[in-house]
């Protein structure tokens, strides 16, 4: 039973005041020393969490106190430890973006969630698309496209009606946003293990930005996306609750 927990939280009042409950419980350390984080907050701070503590090879256990909590459990003061003891682990790994800009710099990140390509101006971005050196997609007219990974693909890639993706597949999700040209193209399913490369078409006139889980990069001209298998970020969920039951659940809303 983990018996050092360190509670992080949002800036949200409602979690704020939960991480002063749960700490005023059981007690409180830093994330480096601790068995296990808990992270108090929506999907968005979970997210903030995994980035921040990736370093660690410490479990992050969420409870829900925002607006959205996919990634999150139920909010429970009680039985906490028992919870934690009893809670079931996912392990997942992001993508590496690697954007880089017209004026020649380049800007990295990781991605948890996805990775957008989206256009920065009123006109449409056009896109070529290579994969592992070769070139799949001349041109695609749209509004972006992202990458996904299968915790990410309920997300925004659901919402640009990209395929739902099983924890543990070795797959990643190559969704358009708003396609023009070609009309009917919705995607694609690339193996985990591919580098995909976005390549922007007369990116002055039609400016496109790259975005990894909220951090943006302006004026890019070429993204290189990959899953990172060397970082292993680690989730924890009630049992019957894991990301494998919830995708699964999710389609048959």
């Amino acid at each position: 039973m983990p018996e050092r927990i360190a509670f992080l939280a949002s800036d949200a009042p409602v979690a704020q005041t939960a991480r002063a409950a749960l700490v005023s419980r059981y007690g409180n350390c830093a994330p480096e020393d601790s068995d296990v984080i808990v992270a108090l907050g929506g999907d968005g701070f979970m997210l903030q969490t995994l980035h921040g503590t990736q370093s660690l090879d410490t479990p992050v256990y969420g409870m829900n106190r925002g607006t959205v909590g996919f990634l999150m459990n139920a909010y429970s003061e009680s039985d906490l430890r028992e919870r934690l003891n009893a809670a079931e682990e996912e392990v997942i790994n992001p993508l590496s973006m690697r954007a880089t800009c017209l004026d020649d710099t380049v800007h990295e990140a990781l991605a948890i969630n996805e990775v957008s390509v989206l256009r920065a101006g009123p006109q449409a971005a056009k896109l070529r698309i290579t994969i592992d050196g070769r070139l799949r997609l001349d041109e695609l007219v749209c509004d972006g496209a992202l990458i996904a990974t299968p915790a990410g693909s309920t997300a925004y890639n659901y919402s640009a009606h990209g395929p739902i993706l099983p924890i543990g597949s070795d797959v990643l999700a190559l969704t358009a946003i708003a396609p023009f040209r070609p009309r009917r193209w919705r995607g694609a399913l690339v193996p985990k293990s591919a580098v995909v490369r976005f390549e922007v078409q007369d990116p002055e006139k039609r400016p496109v930005m790259a975005d990894a889980d909220s951090r943006s990069v302006n004026n890019v001209a070429v993204v290189e996306i990959r899953s990172e298998p060397a970082i292993n970020h680690r989730i924890l969920f009630d049992p019957g609750h894991g990301l494998e039951e919830r995708l699964i659940r999710e389609q048959f809303v």
